[in-house]
């Protein structure tokens, strides 16, 4: 059996504004399904920040804000189907025990969120849990995890590796509301915990992603404890 990758793809993957981007990412998918079963779960991005602020503007309430935000990951998880063509599974997975189904035909699979209150993070998460993937690949708008944001502060440092204790100190101060944007947030840090998921935080570039599967340390690891 190959050995299986979840990937957390950044919404931006799936920009109105790049075709050719998402059909790159198709491309790389396939040829790493060579060697490994990737499993991919799609951020809703700047859309579905588009649609929950139109949204919330109007008084929608926090749940129905994040079940907006999960059917535009799934439309997402679509788009990235269809350039993969015959060689993912034909539709997002909705329940973890699909996503199991699913990763047992050997194909590409590509997800969208899974339950309100939940990030796409903390589902990717679940998702590495439930298949017991070998390797979480959070690939996002920055190169890894920074004591500062690194979009605001050029004094920003990058950690090459990180304890999960201090990325959760980090992560407290975070929010939480539908559409909230972060790197991990905590829900997803208890399940990578519990289960001693390896995992890394690192820029969303097929070359990135390929190197650090085949074992290249960049982007950010995040140190589990042993006990």
């Amino acid at each position: 059996m190959k050995k299986r990758i979840v990937i957390k793809l950044s919404g931006r993957v799936f920009a109105m504004d790049n075709v050719k981007l998402l059909k790159d990412w198709a491309e790389f998918l396939v040829k790493i399904s060579k060697v490994c079963q990737p499993i991919i779960i799609a951020g809703g991005g700047n859309i579905a920040r588009h649609y929950i602020n139109h949204a919330r503007s109007s008084g929608a309430d926090e749940s129905t804000l994040d079940e907006l935000g999960i059917e535009i990951s799934r439309l997402n998880a679509k788009l990235l189907i269809y350039a993969l063509k015959n060689k993912a599974y034909s539709h997002p997975p909705t329940t973890l025990q699909e996503v199991r189904h699913a990763v047992d035909d050997g194909l590409i699979v590509v997800a969208g969120g899974l339950h309100p209150g939940q990030s796409t993070n903390g589902t990717a998460a679940l998702i590495a849990e439930k298949v017991k993937a070998e390797q979480f690949l959070n690939a996002t708008d920055v190169d890894g995890v920074y004591d500062m944001d690194p979009n605001k502060f050029k004094k920003a440092k990058k950690f090459k590796r990180i304890e999960l204790k201090n990325l959760k100190n980090m992560l407290v101060h975070e929010d939480s509301v539908a559409g909230g944007y972060d790197l991990m947030d905590i829900v997803a840090l208890k399940i990578i915990e519990r289960s001693k998921i390896k995992t890394r935080i690192l820029k969303a570039s097929p070359k990135i992603i390929e190197k650090a599967i085949k074992g290249g340390n960049l982007g950010t690891e995040i140190i589990i404890p042993t006990k």
